[in-house]
């Protein structure tokens, strides 16, 4: 396996040429928006790499090994030397088609990713990237699995437009959409392939009960308007939403009030009902907490993603890192933001190459053996690499 990168301000063609010096087969890019809607980004990619499968995404800021950066480009190119893959794609109509599209793109990955070949090597694992607004990220989730089952481990993340929540955008190849879906399937026993997912938040204040939720959409809280709560526990930051929601996720707490991992963020406020809209569903008389964080817990729990998914990871080669975070954490560090990207490049070293972006939702399993779910303010990462000959 071989990666090469660069870190763009602007399209430059000229600086492309040094990465398909190595013949990429898979090569991705993310980007800010403006990318996508100004510039053209799907034609400089074909002429660079005419042979290559070429995703993109929109971000809310860009990972790659250099650090993070905003309002840029990061394309990485990857050859792999034994690894198969096959790239999937669908349109979604509407958030209410978030499941079918998760059908959809499961059963492309299920036929050969060879033409002509006689039979279909074993999927391994799954890579997920979705427009990140129209859509129902844990339905997107469910279509999947239910198709794959349980045991294909599937990770992503859901496309950034820097916390507007407005319009998002995908491509690949020669399109470039705002309802696009891809998914990128990698069979055979050669690849090597490791995830983890950790946030870092603390949460504070009593378990609240959602006494009416629907899907996620949060109207009430212990018998109470939900947006009133929170309204009150925000204080002076209850000015400022929903774009100050960003900064005091959900945690999702257990029936014995445990909490279980699962993050949700706030993407929007509605004050006539009352309700708020999260980034994920709520489970209907289910046990919410307040949450906050600071810049050396989220260091703390990028770096602890890293380690849980090196255990994972078994390759001498060259390998890839897919780092994708939340906009929310991005928000709380600040200019500090560079630090949760070094920790993950410290424990990986240097023969691993960075690249990702910032999310509106993250796609993971907890562990090597958990069920895969919609994160918000994790630290998600995907690991990829090859068994050497």
């Amino acid at each position: 396996m071989q990666v090469r990168q660069t870190v763009l301000s602007a399209l430059d063609d000229a600086a492309l040429l040094p990465l398909a010096e190595i013949s990429p087969d898979l090569v991705l890019a993310f980007a800010a928006p403006a990318f996508f809607t100004d510039t053209p980004l799907a034609s400089s990619l074909a002429g660079a790499f005419p042979q290559a499968r070429r995703l993109a995404l929109s971000t809310a800021g860009e990972i790659s090994s250099q650090g993070v950066s905003d309002g840029g480009l990061v394309v990485t190119a990857i050859r792999f030397e034994q690894t198969r893959f096959k790239v999937a794609s669908t349109d979604i109509s509407g958030v209410d088609d978030s499941a079918a599209a998760g059908v959809r793109l499961a059963e492309q990955l299920l036929s050969s990713p060879s033409p002509g070949a006689q039979s279909a090597p074993e999927l391994k694992a799954v890579l997920l990237l979705s427009q990140g607004v129209a859509v129902n990220g844990s339905n997107l989730i469910a279509g999947v699995v239910s198709v794959l089952g349980r045991d294909i481990p599937l990770t992503g993340g859901l496309a950034g437009d820097y916390g507007a929540f407005s319009r998002t955008w995908a491509m690949l190849d020669d399109v470039v959409s705002d309802r696009l879906m891809l998914a990128v399937g990698f069979y055979g026993e050669e690849v090597r392939y490791a995830h983890s997912s950790f946030g870092g938040w603390q949460s504070f204040g009593p378990a609240r009960q959602a006494t009416r939720a629907v899907d996620n959409v949060l109207f009430e809280l212990d018998g109470e308007s939900a947006l009133a709560i929170y309204k009150r526990y925000l204080g002076e930051y209850a000015k400022d939403l929903p774009a100050s929601g960003l900064l005091f996720p959900f945690a999702i707490l257990s029936q014995e009030h445990e909490e279980t991992g699962l993050i949700r963020t706030l993407l929007g406020v509605n004050e006539a009902d009352g309700s708020l809209t999260l980034a994920g569903d709520i489970p209907q008389d289910g046990y919410l907490k307040l949450m906050h964080a600071s810049t050396e817990a989220l260091v703390d729990g990028a770096e602890a993603a890293a380690a849980a998914a090196s255990q994972m990871a078994r390759s001498d080669g060259q390998s890839l890192a897919i780092l994708i975070s939340c906009i929310g954490r991005k928000l709380v560090m600040g200019d500090r933001v560079d630090e949760e990207v070094e920790a993950v490049g410290a424990v990986f070293g240097q023969n691993c190459a960075l690249t990702g972006f910032y999310s509106n939702g993250e796609i993971s399993p907890f562990l090597e053996t958990s069920e895969c779910k919609l994160h918000n303010q994790t630290m998600t990462i995907t690991w990829l690499g090859e068994d050497t000959p």
